[in-house]
């Protein structure tokens, strides 16, 4: 037997169970606990992280997935930041989501209760292993991170300080667990714990996800990539449309919430690809279809521009490279974006409410923003102090997943004697 199997598994469900019974003093206690650990610890894990980060950079990987490898101080401040607003929200458990009275005088309620035990599979991101710890253990759920190889180190040393701080505040430290062994077989006994794990996350790149939704034995909720479009027609504001795009492509490319591919109205393109270009050469690679690469005119000194192919509008591309095309109409940019779009984040921007309200309408996307940068497509920037990832389904989840994904409802039914003719 494994040492999942044998070990982490049972103890996850034996936490869980305790932890379903604690309130939410308790529970704040010790993720107050954790987040000081964290900050205690914090020479500790940027130390583990610049050896991930170092090995990451030797190992070739390119820099914009280096970036989401990277821990420093602000990022820390930002995870315990993170569990900060996890612990001043209220308590999901135990809410009353409903309750009726039948004819023959039985109490129905509905109330919120724990999804159990969780676990997620994900890349890079040693941030995500702070945030879905804050997240389970405020919803009473126990949870089992696997990272990936690259950030192992950086890993392990969050989960110590984490389950050392959950300790100390008087939690449960056994509600937290880490696959670490960096096998595939790893991956594989998680699939298929039918009976240990109540519901399963895959967080990053498409080959995970679909390896994940496929052969996966036990729930899953999709978290998927991000090939995410901003539209701007010809009646936008384009000084604020330049700046909209560079913050969705520039702040973070790596990210499943970047910019991907720009579609220009028509009669939008004299007026914005020349000045888009200025600005993003030597930061960008363009690739363009016709209209848009004439529309760019004199070359700006240092810009990249290709040529586009249709496999760019499929592309995720986490990279400093944006696709551009040309549509004629509203109608043909959500075409486009239905066909190529994985249902993530899609932006308009645009002066026409009419155009704006079709375009929300239409759109099949978890995120549809009307002159804002799809770069907000966070459950921090949302309001959740973290998230467990962006699911991009229509079942239980939908968009940044905070406290409330990770429960699930109980019917209470109080009676007085009745019995069913």
């Amino acid at each position: 037997m494994s040492f999942l199997a044998e070990t982490i598994f049972p103890s996850l469900r034996q936490a869980q169970v305790k932890l379903a019974l604690e309130n939410r003093m308790a529970k704040d206690k010790a993720l107050t606990a954790a987040a000081a650990a964290i900050e205690r610890d914090r020479a500790f894990i940027l130390e583990a992280n610049a050896h991930d980060v170092d090995r990451a950079r030797a190992e070739g990987m390119k820099e914009s997935l280096v970036d989401r490898l990277l821990l420093n101080d602000r990022r820390i401040d930002d995870i315990i930041l993170g569990i900060d607003v996890v612990i001043r929200q209220e308590d999901p458990i135990g809410k009353v989501r409903g309750g009726w009275t039948l004819p023959n005088g039985l109490l129905i309620e509905q109330i919120s209760v724990p999804l159990g035990v969780a676990a997620i599979i994900y890349e890079s991101r040693p941030n995500v292993t702070a945030d879905c710890a804050a997240l389970a253990y405020k919803a009473g759920c126990s949870i089992l991170l696997r990272g990936s190889s690259s950030a192992l180190e950086s890993n392990k040393a969050l989960v110590r300080s984490i389950k050392a701080g959950l300790k100390e505040g008087g939690g449960l430290a056994e509600a937290v667990g880490l696959a670490e062994s960096g096998s595939r077989d790893e991956v594989e006994e998680i699939l298929g714990a039918r009976g240990w794990i109540d519901a399963l996350l895959p967080r990053g790149g498409k080959e995970l996800i679909r390896r994940v939704v496929e052969n996966a034995r036990v729930p899953v909720i999709e978290t998927g990539e991000g090939n995410c479009h901003i539209y701007v027609e010809g009646s936008a504001d384009m000084l604020q449309a330049v700046e909209i795009i560079i913050n969705a492509k520039l702040q973070k490319p790596g990210a499943c919430n970047a910019v991907e591919t720009l579609l220009v109205q028509r009669e939008a393109l004299d007026a914005l690809m020349p000045v888009l270009a200025a600005r993003l050469a030597g930061k960008v690679e363009l690739r363009c279809d016709a209209g848009a690469m004439e529309a760019v005119g004199i070359l700006p000194a240092g810009l990249a521009l290709k040529e586009a192919t249709e496999e760019d509008w499929e592309r995720e591309f986490l990279d400093y490279i944006l696709a551009v095309k040309t549509v004629s109409s509203c109608d043909e940019a959500i075409s486009h974006i239905n066909r190529f779009g994985t249902k993530h984040s899609e932006a308009i921007l645009t002066r026409d409410l009419r155009a704006a309200e079709k375009f929300r309408a239409l759109v099949d996307a978890a995120c549809v923003y009307v002159n804002a940068s799809i770069r907000f497509t966070d459950g921090g920037e949302f309001g959740f102090g973290a998230e467990l990832g962006i699911s991009t389904q229509k079942f239980h989840a939908r968009g940044p997943m905070g406290l409330e994904a990770l429960t699930t409802i109980k019917y209470l039914v109080s009676g007085s004697g009745q019995v069913r003719s």
